[in-house]
């Protein structure tokens, strides 16, 4: 478990080739559940803190993680929100364009479980009436379960806001290693790293 140093001296270790805790063809990534009154349900979303702008494939592996972590939290069918800057599919933006791809994999089963869609912008992904206002028709709008970040300052500003305006409680993982490691941010309080623990353990 992170305690007061930085993150990049935390994954460090766990990335040391000799002693580290990734498995030979593993990728890490960072899980953040947020609880707040200003949602009504538990909101899963990743990457926030390790991985600084995935590609295509890292970002299927983040949504399975998604959909895993907010499975063991008791969710039968997750529904996954990518998010971008809107909700067009606009060629230009690479964010867009991994969106789509990764919800017609949903659409065409090659995840095992789960509903996604994508490209969705933040306000769409978790607000009904911002959905309706905009004419967006789809299960996940203003429903959202998970949130994959397109990269980790979109991730990282969210996770801040959270916690600082939103006073949200949270968990905060990394998956993926051999082992359960947990990793919030220094600022945190304490009942957010007792969740880290306990999502950890859920995890493992």
């Amino acid at each position: 478990m992170k305690g007061l140093i930085g993150t990049d001296k935390y994954m460090r270790a766990i990335l040391d080739k000799e002693k580290g805790l990734l498995p030979p063809g593993g990728v890490l990534t960072h899980i953040t559940v947020f609880e707040t009154d200003q949602y009504h349900k538990l909101l899963v979303a990743g990457d926030v803190a390790v991985i600084p702008k995935p590609d295509l494939k890292q970002k299927i592996i983040i949504a399975k993680y998604l959909v895993k972590t907010a499975q063991v939290l008791g969710v039968d069918n997750p529904k996954l929100a990518i998010i971008s800057a809107n909700e067009k599919v606009n060629p230009k933006i690479e964010s867009c364009v991994d969106a789509s791809i990764i919800s017609k994999m949903f659409d065409r089963k090659q995840f095992k479980s789960g509903i996604a869609d994508g490209p969705l912008a933040l306000d769409v992904a978790i607000d009904q009436e911002s959905a309706k206002i905009k004419n967006i028709d789809s299960p996940v709008a203003g429903d959202a379960d998970c949130l994959l970040f397109p990269n980790i300052e979109c991730g990282n500003v969210f996770y801040k806001t959270m916690t600082k305006f939103v006073k949200a409680e949270l968990g905060a993982v990394v998956v993926g290693a051999n082992a359960p490691a947990i990793l919030p941010s220094r600022g945190d309080n304490e009942i957010s790293k007792l969740y880290s623990i306990a999502i950890a353990s859920l995890l493992s």
